[in-house]
């Protein structure tokens, strides 16, 4: 990768260390505070919650890749003046954030008074998430390639 692409992707990539980080607080948060922060609703609605956002967590990953190859495509097809680096951007962000998604279950739950086995799961989930759904060169790339070709549609298209 050149210099110029490694620059092209750099604001995607903080959005990346965001959610690296702000998982890693959650933990941290979590293991610091502990007991402070912890409420006991019950084992039978805490495991309701718990089972229904595993439920959520676990549909929430595929439709974020469908959510991005949705975005892309919108990207690559939708008139306006924004440049490729700021679609894809907004692809970026938008599915990092559902990501987030999943690493606040792991917060909520821990706040419920579940285990830290829980919370590990969900941090783990939210991180492969993110690694899944990192700033790719190829996403530019054919964003950059559709926006200079006239009357450009995908494959799939029409």
């Amino acid at each position: 990768m050149s210099m110029a692409e490694n620059k092209a992707l750099r604001k995607h990539w903080w959005v990346i260390y965001g959610v690296v980080l702000t998982v890693l607080a959650y933990n941290l948060i979590c293991h610091y505070f502990d007991a402070q922060i912890q409420y006991d609703i019950g084992d039978d609605k805490r495991v309701l919650i718990r089972t229904l956002l595993y439920i959520a967590a676990i549909a929430l990953l595929p439709l974020t890749n469908l959510l991005r190859f949705v975005l892309i495509r919108l990207n690559q097809t939708m008139p306006g003046d924004k440049t490729a680096e700021d679609r894809y951007f907004t692809t970026i962000v938008w599915t990092q954030l559902v990501i987030e998604l999943i690493a606040s279950f792991g917060l909520i739950m821990f706040i419920l008074g579940d285990g830290d086995n829980t919370l590990y799961i969900f941090s783990v989930m939210a991180l492969l998430g993110a690694g899944l759904h990192r700033p790719k060169q190829q996403d530019l790339d054919s964003i950059k390639a559709a926006l200079q070709t006239p009357n450009h549609v995908p494959k799939g298209g029409r």
